[in-house]
């Protein structure tokens, strides 16, 4: 065997035997080797252990140190990082967390998770033009029916089981006695203004909404449901509010620029 089939071999087992914790074969290291290979696989778990605390960061909080370590320790067995950075690693936690309940004290710390992995997200997301209130004034009466409007990059629409809002304010303001969370079934819009992550809690009526704008519906059809909802007299106050609140936001992309106006003659 060559130096460079040698090497290629010890690098190939280094890597599986760090990714699997295991330890490397005896016979490609010294008895040096074999401990300082030991010091480095511990190593590596704890920079992930680590990544999972700075990833979520209220989580560790919440569930004490002992048990969030057994938590994490359980997902890198289970998920090896697969991604060069570590700002990404974590992304099937929330999942992990579902389906292994007995390593969790309480469903609640699943949207928790999804919580803290959104804003996290939405941290990262690409930037975007924003919607102002002129850009509406200035669109025609005859083009709103037509009109589909885009969240932002950054918006993400998450649909809540427990009410952590309450425990996620406390945990930022270092309170310690925290009340046990309620279960609720709600939506909460998660968003980046400028360099500030954001989430709000979102009646039905609110989420409806943006679950329309998502789907590409134009105004009128957005119109026509909430006439269902609320009434046809209604209809039209709601959407504007509705509309309005998201604006507001600065959770709405910038119209798109027509065509004639880009066409250089």
């Amino acid at each position: 065997m060559t130096t460079v089939q040698t090497l290629h071999t010890l690098q190939s087992q280094f890597q599986q035997s760090l990714l699997l914790d295991q330890p490397m074969d005896a016979a490609l290291l010294s008895a040096r080797g074999v401990a300082q290979f030991a010091v480095y696989r511990t190593a590596y778990r704890a920079r992930l252990r680590a990544a999972l605390r700075d990833n979520y960061e209220t989580l560790p909080l919440v569930m004490g140190d002992e048990a969030f370590d057994a938590l994490a320790n359980a997902y890198i067995g289970s998920h090896p990082s697969q991604h060069y950075s570590l700002r990404w690693f974590g992304h099937q936690l929330c999942d992990f967390m579902a389906a292994n309940e007995a390593l969790v004290d309480h469903p609640a710390m699943v949207d928790l998770a999804r919580l803290e992995w959104a804003l996290r997200q939405a941290f990262d997301a690409a930037p975007a033009e924003l919607l102002t209130s002129e850009a509406l004034a200035a669109l025609p009466p005859s083009e709103w029916a037509g009109l589909r409007l885009k969240l932002q990059p950054s918006a993400q629409l998450l649909a809540m089981q427990w009410a952590v809002g309450p425990i996620w304010h406390a945990l930022k303001a270092g309170q310690d006695e925290l009340e046990p969370p309620e279960a609720l079934d709600h939506s909460l819009l998660v968003w980046r203004l400028g360099m500030n992550t954001q989430w709000k809690s979102l009646t039905q009526l609110q989420a409806d909404f943006v679950l329309g704008l998502q789907a590409g519906q134009p105004f009128g059809q957005l119109c026509a449901t909430l006439a269902e909802r609320v009434g046809p007299e209604q209809a039209a106050a709601s959407a504007v509010a509705l509309l309005t609140e998201l604006l507001q936001a600065g959770a709405l992309c910038a119209l798109p620029t027509p065509i004639s106006a880009t066409t250089t003659r």
